[in-house]
């Protein structure tokens, strides 16, 4: 099977079941979102070299999960409303996001005011996705009603908080400095 398919050459594109939509429909927008912040994760991870962080393979574990998960966000942004998505998004997905924002968050410093995207590639590129997975859930919005899974706005709000958290986690165990944002500018 070849990569390319020529069915998308005059703008248009399928969704999930063969729906036939423009690229610039707001669906398509939305997981194409999902599909930008997925590749900024995988550049962050990227990043990480052992020389920096040699227990990093839990975090790139759990990280690729998250990716995984992502796609089939994805999927379900793709599956017009009322047909049946292949592989649903649960609560618990959404739960073990949380359960990892507390754990990572306990180890982390309390934050006493905002702080820049900076310090080790790998945390500043995790701030980018985050704002990519922002985008992603504005798009979402747009859709909502036809969304056959309001849980997919649900886990998009609560990624961006994780990969908020997952950036400061990475500084904390590479050494990149957090740099606090200051009013005397």
């Amino acid at each position: 099977m070849k990569i390319y398919t020529r069915s998308g050459d005059k703008g248009d594109t399928s969704l999930i079941y063969g729906e036939r939509v423009s690229k610039s429909d707001a669906r398509v927008d939305a997981y194409g979102t999902c599909d930008e912040a997925n590749s900024m994760i995988g550049l962050s991870l990227s990043y990480l070299r052992r020389e920096d962080w040699p227990e990093k393979q839990a975090f790139c574990d759990t990280m690729h999960r998250v990716q995984t998960i992502l796609f089939h966000v994805g999927a379900e942004l793709a599956t017009p409303q009322g047909k049946e998505v292949k592989w649903q998004l649960t609560q618990g997905h959404i739960d073990e996001l949380e359960k990892q924002i507390d754990s990572w968050d306990q180890e982390l410093e309390a934050l006493q005011n905002f702080i820049l995207p900076s310090g080790h590639e790998a945390s500043a590129t995790l701030h980018t996705a985050r704002t990519i997975v922002r985008r992603a859930e504005r798009s979402a919005v747009v859709v909502k009603d036809e969304l056959n899974n309001p849980l997919v706005l649900t886990y998009l709000n609560r990624l961006s908080d994780f990969l908020f958290v997952a950036a400061r986690f990475v500084n904390k165990m590479t050494g990149g400095k957090e740099i606090p944002l200051r009013a005397d500018v």
